[in-house]
């Protein structure tokens, strides 16, 4: 039997013995771990301009947070931080054994913003919740709400510069919502059924009167067979359905299997384009940021649709 897992699991025991009983050594400037891109793309919008800040985000572009594992340079990390900001939800479910040893640092979890009647039901699990909150950008808007003022109060000194970054950062929020609501509104009620690698979109359907399906359950650790694959293959024909999008952070070969089995049935079934789900485009994408990556989603899905 090898001996690699047994070592790693000795070195993130230990790096985890780090976190929970000593303190990180002094260092210069205010040091904040995110998660997401959503989140860290947050935090240097409401942090600009504040001094001697630095954001690192765990899980860059394409990443699954639903199957991430965080390696000991991110436990470094998240030792070394001033404050960590997460999901929530069990988004980053794989990690949640190390957020609960965090309990004595600054802790920010962005889904207690909202409040339990806002979210949304995960089916498949028993007394859980849907985590794909930021594809709502009404909750989103709650949650900056929420980081802003706990970010604030960890710089106080830099508290004003830090509220009128969340003020202008709220607003860019609701001017995008409207211009979804224009978007969405243009496709026929009869064409807005959307399907996906897996069920992330819920929230976005939710706000803007969209049926949403995917393959896959709310996480990606759920697995899919056959009978799913002739089930949304069923509901694809019956619908006439005639586009199906893949995600920049889930494996095509789900979707592939869709179209290769709506096909065999005679019903021609296109690529609708790719939707970021549970990560940001890479650097210098369009969708590099939270709002650049809402403002794709909304166009590309409009443009298959409609």
């Amino acid at each position: 039997m090898s001996t690699a897992p047994i070592l790693r699991s000795m070195v993130l025991f230990l790096a985890l013995g780090v976190l929970g009983g000593c303190q990180p050594t002094q260092k210069p400037g205010f040091q904040v771990v995110a998660t997401t891109g959503m989140l860290g793309d947050a935090a240097q919008v409401l942090l600009e301009g504040v001094d001697s800040v630095s954001v690192k985000v765990l899980m860059g572009p394409g990443v699954d947070p639903h199957l991430y594992r965080a390696t000991q340079g991110d436990i470094e990390a998240l030792a070394r931080a001033d404050v960590i900001l997460y999901n929530g939800l069990h988004l980053e479910g794989k990690m949640q054994d190390i957020f609960d040893r965090l309990r004595h640092r600054s802790v920010i979890v962005a889904a207690h913003a909202l409040p339990e009647e806002a979210l949304l039901n995960a089916t498949e699990y028993q007394n859980a919740h849907d985590p794909h909150i930021w594809f709502d950008p009404v909750l989103w808007e709650k949650v900056i709400g929420h980081l802003g003022r706990h970010l604030a109060a960890l710089r106080p000194t830099q508290a004003q510069r830090i509220k009128a970054n969340t003020r202008r950062y709220r607003a860019q929020i609701r001017e995008a919502h409207a211009w979804a609501q224009e978007q969405m509104e243009a496709i026929p009620p009869k064409r807005r059924v959307m399907i996906t690698a897996h069920d992330a979109f819920k929230y976005l359907g939710q706000r803007y009167q969209m049926e949403v399906r995917g393959l896959q359950g709310i996480s990606t650790t759920a697995e899919y067979g056959i009978r799913d694959i002739t089930d949304l293959t069923d509901l694809i024909i019956a619908r006439q359905i005639k586009a199906i999008f893949v995600e920049s952070s889930v494996p095509k070969r789900s979707v592939e299997a869709v179209i290769a089995a709506a096909r065999s049935r005679g019903h021609e079934l296109r690529l609708g384009g790719t939707l970021y789900s549970d990560a940001l485009g890479a650097e210098g994408s369009p969708a590099d940021t939270y709002l650049g990556m809402f403002y794709h989603n909304v166009s590309t899905i409009k443009q298959a649709l409609q």
